[in-house]
């Protein structure tokens, strides 16, 4: 049976735009594609004196012209759409759970006739409560490109390692090389020497796993400025994170970084969360 990806549509170009890149990725990965729109019914009576389900029975209609011209892009698998009502994150969340979906991909702000559904505060909400993975993509990312570099910042927690079994099966898809970038947020030699050690389990999973791959160290004050600049100057379609790493006293990610990482990359982030993918990367 075909795994699914999950897409969140407001009918804005960055919600498109998401949907062409789950398009790419669900044909490598012979996967089908479910929209998902969720009627916000306060704000939209708001913007729009008539009834709900008037607006849903237009916004179906819109979800179908989209699966119709995007089906043609997807020759291993189907796209379908489901209509929701309450708040955005909470019934994505939902929807994510009840369809046991394999990949969520969102867009992180855009506009519509309909709402402003993904500004801000809901794509963080998604990537927060969610244990699936998440890609976001900021509006004006290139949609023309494939995966050829992933760039996959490692730190000093445990947790940093579980992004790597999802990020190599993506890399796979695509024949992607990924970009170990060894993030050093300190001079302290215990935590430098632990850091290397978990990289070495990196290399050997990735190397096992026949993964392309690049190791790269670097000295980091921030880490999302640092991963953001390192991704842009080798021409990266995708960055892979956590939702938690290094809190801020020993460096660096848990919540806010997250957040940085997500709403200010120009590259699509994929966000695995701390206790998916365990297995297999711990030795």
């Amino acid at each position: 049976m075909n795994k699914t990806i999950l897409v969140g549509i407001d009918f804005s170009d960055c919600s498109v735009n998401a949907l062409e890149h789950a398009l790419s990725i669900a044909e490598k990965a012979t996967a089908n594609v479910m929209l998902l729109w969720v009627n916000k019914p306060d704000n939209t009576r708001n913007l729009y004196d008539i009834k709900n389900d008037e607006i849903r029975h237009k916004a179906e209609k819109q979800l179908g012209q989209l699966a119709e011209k995007y089906q043609p892009k997807l020759t291993s698998g189907k796209i379908e759409f489901i209509t929701r009502k309450g708040k955005v994150y909470s019934e994505l969340v939902a929807a994510a759970e009840e369809l046991d979906v394999f990949l969520i991909v969102i867009g992180t702000h855009g506009s519509s006739g309909f709402e402003e559904f993904w500004i801000g505060s809901n794509a963080n909400r998604i990537v927060s409560a969610t244990e699936r993975p998440v890609i976001t993509i900021r509006g004006g990312v290139d949609i023309g490109r494939t995966i050829n570099n992933i760039v996959m910042p490692i730190d000093s927690t445990l947790e940093s390692r579980q992004k790597v079994p999802i990020t190599a099966l993506i890399a796979k898809y695509f024949e992607a090389t990924i970009h170990v970038l060894v993030t050093h947020t300190t001079s302290i030699e215990d935590v430098r020497a632990r850091l290397m050690e978990y990289v070495n389990q990196v290399d050997i999973y990735l190397s096992e796993n026949e993964v392309k791959f690049i190791i790269k160290e670097v000295d980091a004050g921030n880490i999302t400025d640092t991963t953001i600049e390192y991704a842009t100057s080798i021409g990266a379609n995708l960055i892979s994170i956590m939702d938690e790493q290094e809190k801020p006293a020993s460096n660096i990610w848990l919540g806010p970084y997250a957040q940085q990482m997500v709403n200010h990359s120009p590259i699509p982030v994929l966000v695995v969360h701390a206790k998916d993918y365990v297995a297999g990367i711990s030795r």
